[in-house]
């Protein structure tokens, strides 16, 4: 029986040698910027729900668990209703990109989220961020219709 992508995660994850931060943030934050120019962002957003569709997750917590182990920071849902929740990033990797860089991008997580949440309440849902660069955090609002059903 072929294991899942989230088990294949999991147990990726464990056994994979760690990657120094700066090595990330030369791909993350220079090189993918330089390589595809004013485009960055909209194109992060779909390359999040791209992964997103690689590695289906079930619940928050493996949303959660994913973000730790890809090294995307601390997720921690701090609110939610019917139509949105939202979503607070934290932690070193968050507080060095809004200290190293003047316009920090979190279009890549943003996107991860929406597929991910769309994927859950079969519900066409967005994602986007809100930046508190004092407060050295992200907050994610993450939205959908309950009368727009995803289409297969």
């Amino acid at each position: 029986m072929k294991p899942s992508s989230t088990q294949t995660f999991q147990k990726d994850a464990k056994t994979e040698e760690f990657v120094p931060l700066f090595a990330y943030e030369l791909l993350r934050d220079i090189l993918i910027p330089e390589m595809l120019g004013k485009d960055t962002n909209e194109i992060s957003y779909w390359v999040g729900k791209h992964i997103a569709r690689t590695f289906p997750l079930l619940s928050n917590e493996e949303i959660f668990s994913f973000f730790q182990e890809a090294a995307w920071g601390q997720l921690e849902l701090v609110e939610q209703n019917k139509k949105e929740m939202k979503l607070e990033l934290t932690g070193e990797i968050v507080e060095r990109r809004l200290l190293m860089q003047d316009e920090p991008s979190f279009r890549l997580e943003a996107g991860f989220i929406a597929e991910q949440i769309q994927s859950q309440k079969n519900l066409v849902t967005e994602a986007y961020e809100e930046i508190a660069r004092k407060k050295k955090k992200v907050l994610f609002i993450v939205r959908w219709d309950s009368k727009d059903p995803v289409q297969n």
